[in-house]
C-alpha cells in the first residue's frame, strides 16, 4: 500500500512546553528547540520528533481510568534487557520528575507519569 503521508511528530498537550520538553530530553536525549514558548520540538536521536504545545486549561489524564479523562495514548521506551537496566532507567526518570503509576516486577514494563501527567512505560526488552 502506498502511504498517503510520512510520520512527523507525536504532539503532547501540556501546561509548560519548555519544562516537559526538558523532561523528555532527559529521558531520550536531544535538545529542545524552544524559540516559541507555546510550541517546543524535541528531535529524538534516532527516533521521531516529540513536540509539546501549551494547552490552556490542560487536565492530565487519569491512569488507568477509561470513563473520563482517559490516557488516550502513552509512550513506550525500551529500557534494557535486564531488570537492573530498567531499575537504572527508573532512577533516572524519577530524578527528572516522573511519578510511578504501576510497577510490577512480574511484567515486562513499569508505568510512570511525566511531570504533566501523561503516562509512559519503561519496557524490558525480552529475548528476540
Amino acid at each position: 500500500m502506498t502511504a498517503a503521508a510520512r510520520f512527523r511528530s507525536v504532539v503532547l498537550d501540556c501546561p509548560d512546553p519548555r519544562a516537559l520538553a526538558r523532561f523528555y530530553a532527559g529521558v531520550v536525549g536531544g535538545t529542545p528547540e524552544d524559540d516559541d514558548p507555546e510550541w517546543v520540538v524535541l528531535q529524538v536521536p534516532g527516533g521521531p520528533r516529540l513536540a509539546f504545545q501549551r494547552a490552556p486549561g490542560y487536565a492530565p489524564p487519569e491512569w488507568p481510568r477509561a470513563d473520563r479523562n482517559s490516557q488516550q495514548f502513552h509512550l513506550d521506551f525500551d529500557a534494557g534487557t535486564t531488570w537492573e537496566e530498567v531499575e537504572e532507567a527508573e532512577r533516572k526518570v524519577l530524578a527528572l520528575g516522573a511519578k510511578p503509576l504501576h510497577a510490577e516486577d512480574k511484567e515486562d514494563f513499569r508505568v510512570y507519569a511525566d511531570p504533566a501527567g501523561h503516562p509512559f512505560c519503561l519496557c524490558r526488552i525480552g529475548p528476540v
